[in-house]
């Protein structure tokens, strides 16, 4: 709440999967922090996604995406799941599911973007994680890609977290985010 009241946006990265009800009660106790987003794991099902956006109600401004799969996740890490097929098949069904649901977008993969942009929209709003500057190392991400990269491939909004919490000088390692994204736009 301190940080909304700043007027900085504020992401939820709560990634919320459980029975439609809890779900429906953790989306209705966010609403009062003042967080512009929330996510939900897409996975969850359709009365699931339903529920979180029924919470929210159709007139609250806060954004209610929905995680299709997590960007550590390949097509080899599937195959250990019972999870059937290509990562960018699995994306494409859950994208469509969250947009028949309500919700207004989805946290994919750059590597996905083409395909939720294909099947949703150019108005379905797309979180992309797993972004990493040039040359720096994948850790335990598997699809991962530039700020370009995503970019230009549609993102509307990236997230970046180790390469600037882990960097030995924080503050440069943002500056040079900041210009590398600034070159592609």
């Amino acid at each position: 709440q301190d940080v909304a009241a700043t007027g900085s946006r504020v992401f939820l990265d709560l990634k919320l999967h459980d029975i439609p009800r809890t779900v429906a009660a953790a989306v209705a106790a966010a609403i009062p922090s003042g967080a512009s987003m929330v996510n939900v794991h897409a996975l969850g099902g359709r009365e699931m996604l339903r529920a979180a956006g029924e919470a929210r109600g159709a007139d609250h401004p806060m954004k209610i995406i929905a995680v299709t799969l997590l960007t550590s996740l390949d097509a080899a890490a599937l195959a250990d799941l019972p999870i059937a097929g290509h990562p960018e098949g699995i994306v494409r069904r859950l994208a469509l599911l969250a947009r028949e649901c309500g919700l207004d977008g989805v946290v994919c993969g750059a590597p996905d973007l083409p395909v939720v942009r294909g099947c949703c929209g150019s108005d379905f709003f797309t979180v992309v994680p797993g972004i990493r500057p040039a040359g720096s190392p994948a850790a335990d991400q598997r699809r991962i890609a530039t700020p370009r990269e995503a970019l230009r491939a549609g993102a509307d909004l990236l997230v970046v977290g180790r390469p600037i919490t882990g960097a030995p000088d924080p503050a440069a390692a943002l500056e040079a985010l900041i210009a590398e994204i600034e070159s592609a736009t």
